[in-house]
């Protein structure tokens, strides 16, 4: 039995440890199987460019827990957008991406296809699997859901998103400090989240369940309410900006700082009707989402706010690659294996499908059917702990 193993889209910490866990139960259910890596995610798949793993990464797997990012690398390749594909050379003018991916994978004669990647790769697993059946080749593919944002549907929690959470949290506590170095100075927190603001709010939430470890001394100055968090903008909680920024005009003047949380994807249709508006090119990636990093809302964010709250230093700072890019926590890396020891006894029966906490399914640990899935799950504004953390912080 041959298995091949592709992560896809952006990193989370989750990969590498996913990779590590999924061979650790083969290891039980399968040890003679033979093991390679398409290098790049599709990219790699569809150059041909995939690596061999060596008898020693069987007995070394656990090596793999302690790391971030993709030992075999990433990329953000769409099977389905062929210009694209084309025009990065990864397939040639008149040659169908699917078609190409699906002959190296019968050339390499794998058996099964473990996907480790967002909705975008694992639909497009599901997409290569379809293919294939169809022209004759049983493929078994089993995804695995990662993503930082958290917004993947029926998935009630993916893989990474607490590790990137507690990580966010822990790189603001450095840059809280920030507010010694001047007199009413606006820090912004840019958390990653384009369509869902699950990563910025928890991050909120574990930053001030630190700060409810830390001893204070406001007689010298050191105040908790310097230190917490004033603001928390979300894509899916609207607010006037007028109204918000009266009301941070008056905790700037009683606290002498402000610090805010915001999601990447706060304001964004409002960033890019400005853009557009003004003849300005948006700038987008392969699956035709803009392109945030080049956007940069929080700076788009800090200019408003700056003239509004009479801000004399604003600061920006975004956490998302060292979030990103951190080794799972406990709490993920629990999940992590329950999921990956699930994904290998699907894939020995042969069954198809994500594995994940299925929302349907009262959140048990299920193999979720690849129609399913798909991005653009919301955050639940209502969540209690959210609208607790928002009356505490009088954004309420």
């Amino acid at each position: 039995m041959k298995i091949a193993f592709l992560t896809a889209g952006g990193i989370a910490p989750c990969l590498s440890s996913s990779i590590g866990a999924l061979i650790e139960k083969y290891n039980d259910l399968s040890p003679d199987a033979e093991m390679i890596g398409y290098l790049n995610g599709y990219r790699g798949l569809l150059l041909g460019e995939s690596i061999p793993f060596p008898e020693s990464i069987k007995t070394n797997y656990a090596t793999l827990y302690d790391f971030g990012g993709s030992f075999i690398g990433n990329s953000r390749v769409k099977l389905t957008n062929i210009q694209d594909c084309v025009k990065n050379g990864f397939v040639q003018e008149g040659e169908n991406p699917l078609e190409i991916a699906s002959k190296q994978l019968m050339k390499d004669n794998v058996d099964i296809l473990h996907t480790i990647g967002g909705d975008d790769t694992n639909t497009m697993a599901a997409q290569l699997s379809f293919y294939l059946k169809k022209n004759g080749y049983d493929l078994t593919v089993v995804g695995m859901p990662k993503t930082v944002d958290n917004d993947v549907y029926p998935i009630a929690q993916t893989l990474g998103a607490w590790t990137a959470s507690e990580q966010g949290a822990i790189f603001f506590e450095n840059i809280a400090n920030e507010n010694t170095t001047s007199t009413r100075q606006l820090i912004i927190h840019e958390v990653m989240g384009r369509n869902c603001g699950w990563l910025t709010a928890h991050t909120a939430r574990d930053y001030r369940k630190r700060l409810d470890h830390r001893t204070f001394f406001p007689e010298m100055l050191l105040s908790r309410d310097k230190w917490d968090i004033d603001a928390v903008y979300i894509p899916e909680a609207d607010f006037e900006f007028q109204v918000e920024a009266t009301r941070l005009k008056k905790r700037m003047d009683e606290k002498d700082g402000i610090n805010i949380f915001l999601s990447e994807g706060a304001g964004l249709d409002t960033i890019v009707r400005e853009m557009e508006a003004q003849g300005e090119e948006v700038p987008r990636d392969a699956f035709g989402h803009v392109r945030l990093d080049e956007i940069n809302p929080g700076q788009w964010f800090a200019k408003k706010f700056a003239t509004a709250l009479n801000a004399e230093k604003v600061l920006v700072q975004k956490s998302g690659y060292f979030a990103r890019s951190a080794k799972p926590n406990q709490e993920d890396l629990d999940l992590i294996k329950k999921s990956a020891f699930m994904a290998v006894e699907q894939a020995i029966s042969r069954k198809s499908g994500v594995i994940g906490l299925d929302d349907d399914a009262e959140g048990k640990l299920s193999l979720i059917d690849f129609e399913r899935i798909k991005g653009g799950k919301p955050f639940d504004v209502q969540t209690t702990w959210f609208q607790i953390m928002l009356t505490e912080i009088g954004q309420n």
